[in-house]
């Protein structure tokens, strides 16, 4: 089980990489090109708004399957950090399951939404290109977050360490006030 996972985090990993790494420096060249053309030939490009915009949409959904796979998601930790590992532990269980479930709807509305654009063939206006092409990275975004809240709901009824994500482990804390006395 442990090299499906692998497998699975070195995948999303490296597409995650790409797609992020694509994304950003297109956005910098398309930007730095629209600004050189307005103010140096006094001619914008004419798709450069648009293009950013597809690229930010990009950037957004696979970089919440990055924060997701690296333990870097926002949590709310005032009542968490509060109890023990045992509690702890059963807390990061029920989360992960429940947004590894959240994550997957999310990604079946967002791919029925994109199915529908499709049958409309809405064109984008500026790059006349079918929008459900770009859009298509939501699902994906919220697909592949879904599996690492999987796999970490997966790590940590395994085992006795309380998994973050994949990689990151929480360091316990030995804190005697809150009941846990196997520091």
């Amino acid at each position: 089980m442990k090299n499906v996972f692998a497998t699975i985090n070195s995948i999303t990993a490296k597409t995650e990489k790409i797609l992020l790494s694509l994304s950003i420096l297109l956005m910098m060249v398309n930007t730095t090109s629209n600004a050189i053309g307005r103010y140096v030939f006094n001619q914008s490009i004419y798709f450069s708004e648009e293009l950013n915009q597809f690229l930010m949409i990009s950037v957004t959904f696979v970089g919440l399957a990055y924060a997701v796979r690296n333990g870097r998601n926002i949590r709310m930790t005032a009542i968490y950090d509060s109890l023990s590992h045992k509690k702890k532990k059963f807390l990061m269980i029920f989360i992960a399951l429940t947004t590894s479930m959240l994550m997957f709807l999310l990604a079946y509305e967002a791919y029925v939404y994109v199915m529908q654009i499709k049958e409309i063939n809405r064109q984008s206006p500026a790059l006349q290109i079918p929008v459900y092409i770009v859009y298509m990275i939501v699902p994906i975004g919220f697909f592949m977050s879904g599996i690492q809240f999987l796999i970490r709901f997966i790590q940590n009824l395994l085992h006795e360490e309380i998994y973050l994500s994949y990689d990151v482990i929480e360091e316990k804390d030995c804190n005697p006030t809150i009941g846990d006395q196997a520091c």
